[in-house]
């Protein structure tokens, strides 16, 4: 007669060895029977986790769209509520709310690498690996493209235009401004390593002492005239430093 013991262990082997040939599963992805799943996966809905379909939201998932008009909490900066197709409103209503210093437009500089330059080139040409591919990309010190102001450039940045995709997630409001300043350095078509002083008609904050350079004025659009800026920047310009020069013209 078999012991309780020998039968009972037996039972429960044939049972172990049972449950290890079901749970295994070819596909790798596929766990098979899990012991106590909830463990695992949540009960309550989760937004961006879900393993079925939810049949009380829209399309069968559980995250819902925000309400129409709403932003995200921290994330007013990032909308300007100027419409993607209203680029000349942009131009009359957005100013660049940072000062033209050294330090600003060699962080623009170096964002302009990092997000623009595969596409218009170190030199704003329109000559990156991307440009010379596709083509159609502009070159910055020529036409139309040498006299766009910051609010030009700081829109096309947030909402794209024509081929170029929008880059408003990907760059914050601070960076599309300082990218708008080393564009202007492009504009001019200067060496990108040559970083000019640049004094802005009527900006809405000074220039501070951190710029260095000669400088090289730039008007906000309204082709005001810029002589009387230059005379007085002329007049108070340190020995060693540069004349201030006018230059005409929409950004």
């Amino acid at each position: 007669m078999m012991s309780p013991f020998l039968k009972y262990g037996l039972a429960s082997a044939s049972l172990a060895l049972s449950l290890g040939v079901v749970s295994c599963t070819p596909d790798a992805g596929d766990p098979g029977v899990e012991y106590a799943p909830e463990m695992y996966e949540s009960i309550p809905y989760e937004p961006l986790r879900q393993i079925s379909f939810n049949t009380v939201n829209p399309f069968g998932i559980n995250e819902r769209d925000p309400a129409i008009g709403t932003i995200p909490r921290g994330k007013l900066a990032y909308f300007d509520h100027i419409p993607k197709d209203s680029v000349r409103i942009a131009e009359r209503v957005l100013q660049n709310p940072y000062p033209y210093t050294k330090a600003n437009i060699e962080e623009g500089q170096v964002l302009f690498t990092r997000y623009c330059q595969h596409c218009h080139g170190e030199g704003g040409k329109g000559d990156g690996p991307v440009g010379q591919k596709f083509k159609g990309v502009p070159n910055y010190a020529t036409g139309a493209y040498k006299t766009m102001n910051d609010g030009h450039i700081y829109h096309v940045i947030e909402w794209g235009r024509n081929r170029m995709m929008p880059h408003g997630s990907q760059v914050n409001p601070e960076e599309r401004w300082k990218i708008a300043m080393y564009v202007h350095v492009l504009q001019l078509n200067n060496d990108p390593a040559d970083l000019p002083k640049l004094v802005k008609v009527n900006a809405p904050v000074p220039v501070t002492s951190a710029t260095e350079g000669n400088a090289s004025v730039m008007t906000d659009g309204l082709n005001q005239k810029a002589e009387g800026q230059a005379g007085t920047n002329k007049e108070s310009a340190t020995p060693g430093q540069g004349n201030t020069k006018g230059r005409n013209g929409r950004m």
